[in-house]
């Protein structure tokens, strides 16, 4: 686990992290947390307190990021129609590194290279005092709250899916 808060992406999650005065710490997991099951096991919490960052891409060919619960599968077409548009596309591991400069399993909702054109947070989140978020690595989180994750990512709060877990 040597060397993960050395990696471009962590250190721009903790520049934005330092930016948009969020203090939690953030914290190297010795396994993996590429998916919400996995960073909840890893942390000892509820799924529902992961922030998923999921991206797909608008119509213009923009990215659109939600910032959902681990306890959600994003309902692309609830998103798209209170988004008003047709349909949302899903997007490759080229597209969310080229965009967001992360890796797919580490994309952080801040210290983006390129933010995203709409940025939308589920509002389940709002049902937990501290919920978790990737910082720039697989291995890499950090504690938040819904609150400062709402202002410094400028989201739009949103139900944004299902319950899956």
């Amino acid at each position: 686990m040597n060397g993960i808060l050395e990696k471009s992406a962590v250190k721009r999650v903790v520049a934005a992290k330092k930016k948009f005065g969020i203090s939690g710490q953030i914290k190297v997991l010795t396994e993996t947390a590429k998916s919400a099951v996995e960073a909840a096991a890893g942390l000892g919490i509820e799924v529902g307190q992961i922030a998923s960052s999921i991206i797909f891409k608008l119509p213009n060919n923009s990215p659109l990021l939600v910032i959902t619960s681990g306890r959600h599968r994003v309902d692309t077409e609830l998103v798209a129609s209170n988004l008003g548009i047709e349909k949302l596309d899903r997007v490759d591991a080229d597209y969310v590194k080229e965009n967001s400069g992360f890796s797919i399993g580490g994309v952080a909702p801040i210290g983006w290279i390129n933010a995203p054109s709409i940025t939308l947070i589920d509002e389940a989140l709002n049902d937990y005092d501290v919920i978790w978020a990737a910082a720039g690595h697989p291995h890499a989180v950090f504690p938040t709250s819904y609150s400062e994750l709402l202002s410094c990512s400028q989201a739009k709060s949103m139900m944004v899916g299902m319950v899956t877990k």
